[in-house]
């Protein structure tokens, strides 16, 4: 199982807890995870990354084991204790201003 952290404003949307359990079939990349968690939570879709690119939107970033995998692409296997579910995947919403 796949932990993934979400932030409040997605789990509010998600009507879910801080931390979801994904079962994933295959390689854990970004991309499956993103979509494993977008098949369990359809609100989700279109929050974390664009409907059509896929690509991650500008305020939310991705962690994992104290590294940012913002900027990796997104079928790159994410690390061992992520996929033994010692770790989780963070989603963060990022804080902007001045």
């Amino acid at each position: 199982m796949i932990r993934v952290l979400l932030p409040y404003h997605l789990r509010n949307l998600a009507k879910c807890d801080a931390e979801v359990e994904l079962d994933i079939t295959g390689p854990v990349t970004q991309h499956s995870v993103l979509d494993a968690l977008e098949d369990r939570f359809p609100t989700l879709r279109g929050t974390i990354r664009d409907q059509h690119t896929l690509q991650r939107r500008p305020f939310l970033r991705f962690f994992a084991c104290e590294e940012d995998l913002s900027f990796q692409e997104p079928d790159m296997p994410l690390p061992d204790r992520v996929v033994a579910g010692v770790e989780p995947f963070i989603i963060l919403g990022a804080i902007a201003g001045g």
